[in-house]
C-alpha cells in the first residue's frame, strides 16, 4: 500500500529513498515536510520518494485514485486498517478500478478525549503546510518532462475522501496552497470527486468567501454525507464552545444553506442507518455495512459516484437527497 505522511519518522526527517520507515509515536508534532512511502504485506515500510510514488500511481493497473484523509484520534495502524478495508470494498465492487492511498497526519494518543480533540485540531491546521507541498509537487510532476505530459500523460482520475476532522486538514491544505504557492489566484480543478463524510467543520464553510469554498473550486463534485444523530459531532459542537464557536457541524446538519454554495455541492442525509453501521456513535458509517467486508449504503453511493462522475439520489430539495437501507 502506498501512503503519504507528515508524521515524524524514527529514522529522522531527512529524506532518503530506499530507507526503512517507521513512525516515531513519541512525537506528534506535524512536519512541514511529507514522506512518500510504501507499506508491505508483512507490515514493513520503506520511503520511496515523491517521483517513485507518482510514477507508481501512473503505471498501476487501477484506473482511479482515492486519497483518504482520516479523522482525529487515529494512529497509523488504525489508518492502515481503515484504508485496507476501503481497498477491499473497492476491489469487491470492481477490481482494478480504484486504488486507495491514505494521507496520514499525526494525532494525539494520550490524555482526555477533550484535550486530544483540541490538540488534534491544532495538528490538523499545521498539517496543511505539508500537504499543500504535496499538491504543489503533484502539479509540477504532472507538467514535468519526467512525466511526458505531451506524449505520455498520466490519465488517472483523482478522488479524495475526508472523514471527520480530516475535512479540516483538507480545507486548510487548500487554503495554504492557494495563499503561499498559487498567490491567491485560486486553486485548480484537480479532483473528480471530493467526499466529505461526517465533516467536523462548521456547516457554512463551503459558502462563497469562506475557507471551504476552495474545496468546491477544486472538484467536479463535492458530496457531503451527514447525520443528525452523529454523537461524535454532537460532542464536537460542545467542545468547540470552549473557543466560543457555536456553529453547527457540517457532518451533523449538512450544508447550512444550499442556495449559498456552488451547484456542484450535494448533500446526502444518512440518518436512516448511521447508527446501525457504527453503534453507538454513528460517526464511521462510510465503509462496511452491518457486516464487515460488505459495502454499506454510503460506500456504494461513493463508489457509484467515482465510477460515473455523477451523484445519484432522489432530491428532497436542491442537490439534497436521503439515503436509506431499502
Amino acid at each position: 500500500m502506498l501512503f503519504i505522511t507528515n508524521c515524524y519518522p524514527t529514522q529522522g526527517i531527512k529524506t532518503k529513498v530506499g530507507r526503512n520507515f517507521s513512525f516515531d509515536k513519541s512525537i506528534n508534532e506535524p512536519l512541514s515536510s511529507v514522506f512518500f512511502c510504501e507499506r508491505y504485506a508483512d507490515g514493513s515500510m520503506k520511503e520511496i520518494g515523491s517521483s517513485n510514488l507518482m510514477k507508481s500511481i501512473k503505471d498501476c493497473k487501477y484506473r482511479q485514485i482515492l486519497f483518504y484523509i482520516h479523522g482525529f484520534a487515529n494512529q497509523p495502524e488504525d489508518v492502515f486498517e481503515s484504508a485496507a478495508e476501503l481497498q477491499g470494498l473497492c476491489d469487491k465492487l470492481k477490481r482494478d478500478e480504484v486504488m486507495v492511498i491514505p494521507l496520514i497526519w499525526p494525532c494525539t494518543d494520550a490524555g482526555s478525549i477533550v484535550q486530544n480533540y483540541w490538540d488534534d485540531q491544532k495538528s490538523a491546521d499545521k498539517s496543511a503546510f505539508g500537504f499543500a507541498r504535496l499538491l504543489e509537487k503533484f502539479i509540477k510532476w504532472r507538467e514535468s518532462a519526467e512525466n511526458s505530459p505531451e506524449t505520455d500523460p498520466c490519465l488517472k482520475r483523482i478522488n479524495i475522501l475526508a472523514h471527520s476532522m480530516g475535512n479540516r486538514v483538507l480545507r486548510e491544505t487548500l487554503v495554504k496552497w492557494d495563499k503561499y504557492d498559487l498567490k491567491s489566484i485560486g486553486v485548480p480543478y484537480i479532483f473528480r470527486n471530493t467526499f466529505m463524510v461526517a465533516a467536523d467543520v462548521v456547516n457554512e464553510t463551503l459558502e462563497s468567501g469562506k475557507p471551504g469554498a476552495h474545496i468546491c473550486h477544486s472538484a467536479r463534485n463535492v458530496v457531503v454525507y451527514y447525520a443528525s444523530d452523529d454523537l461524535a459531532l454532537r460532542a464536537s459542537k460542545g467542545a468547540n464552545l470552549r473557543n466560543k464557536i457555536a456553529s453547527r457541524r457540517l457532518g451533523h446538519t449538512g450544508v447550512e444553506d444550499m442556495t449559498a454554495v456552488s451547484n456542484n455541492v450535494f448533500g446526502v442525509d444518512c440518518d436512516d442507518f448511521n447508527n446501525k453501521y457504527d453503534s453507538p456513535k454513528g460517526h464511521s458509517y462510510f465503509r462496511s455495512g452491518t457486516k464487515k467486508g460488505q459495502p454499506g449504503v454510503v460506500f456504494r453511493h461513493i463508489f457509484s459516484t467515482i465510477l460515473t462522475g455523477r451523484v445519484k439520489g432522489k432530491a428532497q430539495q436542491r442537490n439534497t437527497s436521503v439515503l436509506s437501507l431499502s
